[in-house]
């Protein structure tokens, strides 16, 4: 009988007291017992994260390649009428995005230079008079 097996009979708590040893005496071997249990379903968390990995396979087309629709853009819905729309709007959103992108720089940048040039203003109303650093007072 394997330890996984006699843990396994002895129920959760078996596997919560291992992992709280294993940060005891050695804490990679806690982080690697926490791992095993909740990524293998001993906890009750594993049901959920099959679920989960479940979501994000069909949402990236069974794991095609990288990026959230794989090597080949989004996946084909089956009405090529619809996927050609599909993909005109976000390349018209992303086009859109990008020239809100450059008008807030400019929006930034004009607002830094009304910003500096009314700096310049007041220095230049004031006086260099003022920009000097005052005689030290002698004391008596």
């Amino acid at each position: 009988m394997t330890l996984v097996s006699k843990l396994d009979g002895l129920g959760t708590g078996a596997w919560i007291a291992l992992a709280v040893l294993g940060f005891v005496f050695w804490w990679p071997a806690g982080l690697a017992v926490l791992a095993f249990t909740l990524f293998s379903g001993r906890v009750g968390c594993g049901h959920r994260m099959a679920r989960w990995q479940d979501k994000m396979d069909r949402m990236c087309g069974g794991g095609r390649g990288p990026g959230p629709w794989g090597f080949g853009g989004p996946p084909s819905s089956g009405n090529r009428a619809f996927d050609e729309y599909r993909s005109e709007t976000l390349r018209r959103l992303e086009e859109e995005q990008k020239e809100f992108k450059d008008f807030l720089e400019r929006l930034r940048m004009a607002k830094d230079k009304a910003e500096f040039d009314q700096f310049m203003a007041e220095r230049r109303r004031t006086g260099r008079a003022s920009d000097q650093p005052e005689a030290p007072q002698p004391q008596d």
